[in-house]
């Protein structure tokens, strides 16, 4: 089992281990090029491995270089599918707001809040970068601000990553509650106007209707 990754400042990692029998076998320190047993079976193979020290310059520079170049080729064509975005999340006017940041590769962003264009690190919080299941990256950050605030000030959420800048401003919105009533409420005004429609067409119907003589239906009654 093998693996490499590239942190954002360049920072490069790699390991790599191997397995007997459904057992750890050996592992390679990348840092010292050296061989590491995980059972007394495994220490003839990592003397004879240190001793010459050809597998090790073998394997780092696998790490190095052939495993980097491979992980940056795919993520090129991963990078193709991934869309980075940004959104702004609010449950209710007095309720703090949530900047995300999803779809992010490598996984070093930076999330910061503006008040009128300046930097605004007050009721701020900072959430936990987590992973997303296609191998981008995820995080948050809240900015508690008051209805009054929000509304005589300009906020926006700055996301930076790989020299890109995204930008979404704070605007204001209707509560969900006052959306989800006003819909409710124009459902059911249709409704009655519905009802209203029907009554006032069988009404019509009930006025125009005239019913038939005796005389005239025709029949004769000599």
């Amino acid at each position: 089992m093998y693996g490499c990754e590239v942190d954002g400042d360049g920072t490069k990692r790699g390991h790599l281990q191997f397995g007997y029998d459904g057992n750890d076998f050996i592992s390679f320190d990348q840092n010292t090029r050296t061989f590491t047993a995980s059972n007394p079976q495994a220490m003839t193979t990592k003397v004879k491995w240190d001793s010459t020290g050809a597998e090790a310059n073998v394997y780092k520079a696998y790490l190095d270089n052939t495993c980097i170049e491979w992980l940056q080729k795919y993520v090129g064509y991963a990078r193709t599918l991934w869309r980075e975005k940004v959104f702004l999340q609010q449950k209710s006017s007095s309720s703090p707001v949530t900047c995300l940041a999803t779809g992010f590769y490598p996984k070093a962003v930076t999330i910061s809040w503006q008040k009128n264009g300046q930097d605004h690190d007050e009721d701020v919080d900072l959430g936990e970068l987590l992973p997303n299941e296609d191998g981008t990256f995820q995080r948050t950050s809240t900015l508690r601000v008051s209805p009054d605030e929000r509304k005589n000030n300009e906020y926006s959420c700055v996301v930076e990553h790989q020299g890109k800048t995204f930008r979404e401003i704070l605007k204001d919105s209707l509560p969900i509650g006052i959306i989800v009533g006003a819909v409710v409420g124009a459902l059911v005004l249709l409704a009655v106007i519905a009802v209203v429609v029907f009554k006032l067409k069988q009404k019509k119907k009930e006025t125009d209707f005239k019913p038939v003589n005796a005389s005239d239906d025709g029949s004769n009654n000599s």
